[in-house]
């Protein structure tokens, strides 16, 4: 009997996507004898039963294209807006997987999608996941994929953007994906050579960003590149939230935690504007014409980098080889060369984000760009 494997791609879209989808199916049909199934849109597919038979004609001419043959979307099954109210539909997922007798349920995503996947196991499921995600923040994986072709396409931009800042003698802000973990922000600054780069694991300290641009205009440099993550934030800024979460997890009813928790949204809704702000100040501060660049989901589109086809290929084919000996409960990580099981539990919930004395970040400080904690 051939084992009935279901798919789904969940959260937001990046390159590898249809690579590990193809990896997977491909492996899975030509070595392990199994069928596989897509659902569309994420778990939403799987609650409404939408489903995509993958054929090799339907994974034909995938493996360099970017985005994903399956759609995706951003629903929890525990959580799902349906009719206007938001209900737990773990029941009917646990339905469409029986009706189609699957085996097993492969859920491609990232951190919210492991912990997705850990409730569905849960609830009786054989659940593997695979991790993506240009931010490259889950945890117990050498890499997601998804990160190298950000990388790649962030570390163009600015080296785009140098030349219109020498030109113009100005101050370039460039906001880079990153709410929690700052690695695209790192990486990419140090491959573009960005004269600052800001990280949310390292609170700065603005007037440090312009004493450090205005060290460079005295040494004769007429321009700077200052490369942001979206979730950078200054030193206040971050004490205020770390009050915030520590008053939530001291409160002692759900009504104060209500009211703490809209008070962080606030916070959240209104840092969406944070680098107009900083770029705004570094203007006043240095005295030097200052410019945004917001490259926003441009960094997710694209077809993926040869690196990212080999992890998304690796991934796959590993985990159809897992699925053949019936490993479930498990995500597939990238460890060296291989792959490994790691157990559900043990991933979701967790955060894979920068430590500040991270060789990435000594790397920057030794080649003398400033984080904004220090000159």
């Amino acid at each position: 009997m051939k084992k009935q494997i279901g798919i789904l791609t969940s959260g937001g879209d990046c390159p590898g996507l249809n690579a590990a989808i193809r990896g997977l199916v491909r492996a899975g049909q030509e070595h392990f004898s199994m069928r596989c199934v897509g659902f569309r849109d994420g778990f939403r597919g799987l609650v409404q039963d939408r489903t995509l038979e993958l054929t090799p004609d339907v994974l034909s001419g995938t493996l360099t294209n970017g985005g994903t043959i399956l759609g995706t979307s951003r629903d929890k099954p525990h959580r799902m807006p349906i009719g206007g109210k938001v209900r737990d539909m773990t029941d009917a997922v646990v339905e469409t997987y029986q009706r189609h007798h699957l085996d097993a349920l492969v859920c491609l995503g990232g951190g919210g999608t492991q912990k997705n996947a850990l409730r569905l196991k849960q609830a009786g499921l054989n659940v593997v996941t695979l991790p993506k995600t240009i931010d490259n923040d889950v945890a117990f994986t050498d890499v997601t994929f998804g990160f190298d072709t950000a990388l790649n396409i962030v570390t163009e931009a600015i080296d785009r953007l140098h030349s219109t800042a020498m030109s113009h003698q100005r101050v370039i802000v460039v906001e880079v994906m990153g709410h929690r973990a700052g690695w695209l922000a790192l990486g990419a600054g140090i491959a573009g050579g960005a004269d600052v780069i800001l990280i949310p694991e390292i609170p700065y300290d603005v007037e440090i960003v312009a004493q450090a641009i205005r060290r460079r205009t005295r040494a004769g440099k007429t321009f700077s590149i200052v490369a942001v993550a979206e979730g950078a934030n200054s030193q206040s800024q971050a004490e205020a939230i770390a009050k915030l979460v520590a008053a939530k997890d001291q409160a002692k009813n759900k009504a104060e935690r209500k009211e703490i928790s809209a008070q962080l949204d606030a916070f959240h809704e209104k840092h969406v504007n944070h680098t107009v702000e900083l770029t705004s100040r570094l203007e006043e501060l240095t005295g030097l014409e200052s410019r945004l660049t917001i490259l926003g989901h441009l960094q997710r589109g694209g077809a993926p980098s040869a690196a990212d086809r080999i992890l998304a290929t690796r991934l796959g084919t590993g985990c159809a080889e897992l699925l053949s000996r019936d490993t479930h409960g498990v995500m597939v990580a990238a460890r060296s060369q291989g792959v490994e099981p790691v157990p559900l539990e043990t991933v979701a919930g967790q955060k894979n984000l920068v430590c500040p004395e991270h060789p990435w970040v000594q790397a920057a400080r030794h080649v003398g760009t400033c984080l904004g904690d220090r000159l």
